[in-house]
């Protein structure tokens, strides 16, 4: 596909023709599914995304890290192509196929920690992290299951009520799953002045041990950087300091690396930014296959073996077609070129963005690691949230062609996802609108 790498607006945003698609949706799609730019897409490639207007927009959200690879991603084309007209379902449960166990061998030889690994694949990443729960009770023979403050782990039963926020994920849905505690994060721009990451964690500690009993918990979920949460990432020490703890108790210890996995930070997981941390289990979902639907689990194998034959799987997981787009995505990431493009990524960006925080009282913190960064705007002079200015910033964003996404328990968080594939020239271009954005409130 050649679709050239520029930002090209020919009509408003949204054009003559989104409008009037969005009027047809409106009457056949239920208004529970929301849109946070109703412009309609035709087509896409690397950082670029073409809508029905034939309008060109920069792509700085990835599909909410997604398409990382970059869109329509050639690797990635040739092998779905190639194994649609080859084979598209057997269930791997009842006739297995390569594609499935080539991605679990490619996600245990890349999962950080010396020991022995397996993978079972899934279709979602709250899929993935309910199979994580699962396993982790199954193996410890215990019910409790402790998350943290601002966490989103998606939109199932369970994983409403392990999400921090409720609206709007769970709001009006319950009642939800028990055995669920909510627990302090490290959140080192609200934390008190000074508070350390092995603090922080005492704090967590102190809390999960007081409210629910070491004894009693099979596993502690956490994202090494949390994603709806606003990007938020524990201070130096915290993961280190809670991965000793649970190890010393016999729990679970599960990393969530749906968002900040897959090379997005400039590592294959984002865990592997914090000396120390050893998670037991992974949740991997999002990036992993170029926008195929496809998550997994990965982790220690005498836990990953600890349900009997039958109790993990499902119908769709591991769909032949979409684990052939994750072995491409992921022979690429390992051919080299890809983790160092994410932290050039943050190179380029990271300085644009401090500037912006030193010209711009509204900014609070910039923050994030390699291609996942992020923007908490403030009341000038205080660090209460100002939503109001991250809805202004979005609005004349989309409107000038850049497509970028909010975050944050507060709604206060702008958050660039941008994919790998972008060129310095157009992450230049998305921020001189980011810029002008700020500017113009």
């Amino acid at each position: 596909m050649t679709i050239e790498q520029k930002r090209n607006l020919i009509t408003s945003i949204p054009g003559p023709r989104s409008q009037a698609l969005h009027q047809n949706r409106l009457l056949h799609v239920g208004h529970g599914v929301g849109t946070t730019l109703p412009v309609y897409i035709d087509s896409a490639h690397g950082a670029i995304l073409v809508d029905v207007d034939g309008n060109q927009l920069i792509d700085m959200g990835s599909g909410i890290g997604v398409t990382t690879i970059g869109h329509t991603n050639e690797g990635v084309v040739k092998a779905v192509s190639e194994q649609v007209a080859k084979l598209t379902h057997t269930l791997f449960t009842v006739t297995p196929y390569i594609p499935y166990v080539e991605v679990c061998e490619i996600l245990n030889r890349h999962m950080p920690g010396n020991f022995l690994k397996r993978s079972a694949l899934f279709n979602s990443g709250a899929e993935a992290v309910e199979n994580a729960v699962k396993l982790a009770r199954k193996f410890t023979k215990r019910n409790e299951i402790a998350v943290f403050d601002h966490a989103y782990h998606g939109r199932t039963n369970l994983t409403m009520a392990m999400n921090f926020k409720n609206m709007p994920y769970a709001d009006g849905f319950g009642p939800f799953a028990g055995s669920v505690t909510h627990v302090p994060m490290s959140y080192p721009f609200h934390d008190p002045e000074g508070m350390t990451g092995e603090e922080a964690a005492t704090r967590a500690i102190t809390y999960m041990e007081k409210r629910v009993g070491a004894n009693n918990l099979a596993a502690v979920v956490i994202e090494p950087i949390q994603g709806e949460g606003g990007f938020v990432v524990p201070a130096p020490g915290f993961l280190r300091t809670l991965s000793q703890w649970t190890k010393a108790n016999g729990i679970v210890l599960v990393a969530d690396e749906v968002q900040a996995g897959i090379a997005r930070t400039g590592r294959w997981f984002a865990s592997e930014h914090e000396e120390g941390f050893e998670p037991d289990l992974m949740t991997i979902a999002k990036g992993i296959a170029g926008g195929m639907p496809i998550s997994a689990v990965t982790g220690r194998a005498e836990i990953m073996d600890s349900s009997h034959p039958g109790g993990i799987g499902g119908t769709f997981g591991g769909n032949p077609v979409a684990a052939a787009a994750a072995v491409s995505v992921l022979k690429q990431i390992e051919s080299g070129g890809v983790l160092e493009k994410a932290i050039h990524i943050e190179s380029v960006m990271k300085p644009r963005l401090l500037a912006m925080k030193e010209k711009f009282g509204v900014i609070g913190e910039v923050r994030g690691r390699g291609a996942m960064l992020a923007l908490e705007f403030v009341k000038p002079g205080t660090r209460e949230p100002n939503s109001a200015a991250v809805d202004a910033v979005l609005k004349h964003c989309h409107q000038n062609g850049v497509v970028v996404l909010n975050a944050g328990t507060y709604n206060n968080v702008v958050r660039f996802l941008p994919s790998l594939a972008i060129s310095d020239e157009l992450l230049s271009d998305a921020l001189d609108v980011v810029e002008a954005s700020i500017a113009a409130l």
